[in-house]
């Protein structure tokens, strides 16, 4: 094994499943976590607005305004479909295209008009509405990377651009709507079941349950399920789920001001301070629930336990919601009696916010480093090119031997065969890493991409022979600079494979990863574009 295991790829490889499951719904998160503060900000001004009566929600202005708002929560599974797709390593535009489909008009139409005995080559049909969902796009996208993965194995290179797309559209598409959507309907079905027989025993037991349970809940999109309940009951004189459940974005809010408060990383104060603000005006607690807790499971026990205590509060003193609303400071006069439903909320928050300042929000565990939050698209990475630190023959990095490189667990690239023994630095930056045998370096771009060059595979059993660095770790570097050179036909006569995979090792913050050369390449041409 080559000796990028000593690096975070080796961390990400020993990853639990949970971890890997949980870093993908962060990572798929990240590159939207931006336009939904800015959503959720428009949505909060809108609610001051209206409020103090300065705008009318049935005005033209409001209409646009809400719009703007709201659009990227309607068109969430196109989103979430591109981002989680480029994630897994799959087409992004496809993935988005399946989510697209559930919002199509086509399908949309026979959802609105209650369409009865529809069906999809004789399989019966269950009609949902997806908009603003996040279960059935996650279970439709991660489905459609295991199936792109065979597709590019077994379908002829020259045919996939076209190929692919259609075979996994034609195959994901009626797969969600015949199965993961209508799985997450059953599911949030009994689930609706069990909170409505537990409301009818004991309102602290219901309390507890869904205090605890509701972020959760709403990370999986499977809150919805209980909505028309909570509308069933304002009909018929007060609604007492809905208080209950208001403690879990309160809790939310109180975790997500002990992680403002505690976090010395000035990027993680930024994305923290800019999921507050919605979430406490608006109850839009998008950034805090993906760009937080998904991430520090540590702040899941928190907000768990501080939910349940505030839910159990609400649910013990039995209060009401009059009307439906998101919660948040802005919504509380909807419930009654308003001193109560406040001795549970800010109850939850508090018991929240003292346990983040007390414990830490972070764990050994954590899928990912607290310093690398610029994975959440706050860091200053641009569009950038990334020169070919060598002269060689271009092969894909699925020839690699060495699956870190050839599943692009390390991150997206290409890999070449040299035909000189220098490696030169493709960018202007700094060199972050060099293993002291000195096979790979590590040099990260002024602009903010981090690029690993690994000279061979299974080098690291040289200990260093025939390599030799002429810079070290944290050395500033100008594009053409004399990295490392080695000797190619002593590495190949010690039996090893010279392929030099070069790799993106921040994928993940670019919304693509694109080879622009085939066949032969010279140090300093152009070799990959970084799309942002």
């Amino acid at each position: 094994m080559n000796a990028v295991n000593t690096s975070d790829a080796s961390i990400e490889k020993k990853e639990t499943v949970m971890n890997k499951i949980l870093g993908a719904i962060s990572g798929s998160f990240a590159p939207i976590l931006g336009v939904l503060a800015g959503s959720g900000l428009i949505s909060a001004l809108l609610s001051i607005l209206t409020t103090l009566g300065w705008l009318s929600a049935k005005s033209g202005t409001y209409a646009i305004f809400s719009a703007a708002g709201h659009a990227v929560f309607y068109f969430f599974p196109v989103f979430l479909g591109i981002t989680l797709a480029l994630k897994l390593g799959a087409n992004g535009y496809v993935g988005g295209a399946i989510g697209a489909a559930l919002l199509e008009p086509h399908y949309t139409d026979l959802v609105k008009a209650g369409a009865q005995n529809v069906d999809f080559l004789g399989i019966p049909v269950i009609l949902a509405s997806y908009s603003s969902t996040v279960f059935p796009i996650l279970m439709a996208v991660s489905i459609y990377t295991v199936l792109d993965k065979f597709l590019k194995k077994v379908i002829y290179k020259d045919l996939q651009m076209f190929l692919n797309p259609l075979i996994s559209l034609m195959v994901i598409v009626p797969l969600t709507v015949l199965v993961f959507g209508p799985f997450g309907t059953y599911v949030g079905g009994a689930l609706a079941v069990v909170i409505k027989f537990l409301s009818s025993k004991s309102g602290i037991l219901t309390g507890a349950v869904i205090g605890a349970a509701w972020s959760f809940l709403t990370i999986l999109g499977l809150h919805w399920a209980v909505v028309p309940i909570m509308i069933a009951n304002l009909a018929t004189g007060g609604d007492p789920i809905s208080p209950m459940a208001a403690a879990a974005p309160f809790a939310q809010i109180g975790m997500g001001l002990g992680v403002f408060l505690k976090a010395r990383d000035k990027d993680l104060k930024t994305l923290v301070g800019s999921g507050l603000v919605p979430s406490a005006l608006a109850g839009t607690t998008e950034i805090i629930t993906y760009g937080i807790l998904v991430r520090y499971k540590r702040t899941m026990l928190f907000v768990a336990f501080a939910g349940a205590i505030g839910g159990a509060i609400n649910g013990a003193l039995e209060v009401k919601g009059t009307a439906f609303a998101l919660p948040s400071f802005l919504s509380i006069p909807v419930y009654t009696p308003i001193g109560l439903y406040l001795m549970g909320t800010l109850t939850a928050l508090i018991i929240a916010l003292v346990l983040t300042l007390v414990f830490g929000y972070e764990g050994k565990s954590d899928p990912v480093p607290a310093k690398t939050v610029k994975e959440f698209g706050l860091a200053n990475v641009k569009r950038e090119t990334i020169l070919s630190p060598l002269s060689g023959e271009i092969v894909s990095l699925s020839a690699i031997s060495d699956p870190l490189f050839s599943t692009e667990t390390v991150g997206k690239g290409i890999a070449i065969e040299p035909t000189n023994g220098e490696v030169i630095s493709p960018v202007n930056g700094t060199v972050t890493t060099l293993f002291p045998t000195e096979h790979a370096i590590g040099v990260t771009s002024e602009d903010g991409a981090e690029v690993l060059i690994c000279i061979g595979v299974d080098t690291i059993k040289l200990k260093g022979q025939f390599f030799t660095s002429h810079v070290k770790q944290w050395d500033t570097v100008k594009k053409g600079d004399i990295l490392i050179q080695f000797d190619i036909e002593k590495i190949k006569a010690a039996g090893f494979n010279i392929k030099t995979p070069v790799v993106i090792t921040n994928t993940n913050q670019y919304i693509d990863v694109v080879p622009v050369m085939e066949g032969k390449v010279q140090a300093k041409d152009e070799l990959i574009k970084l799309i942002v």
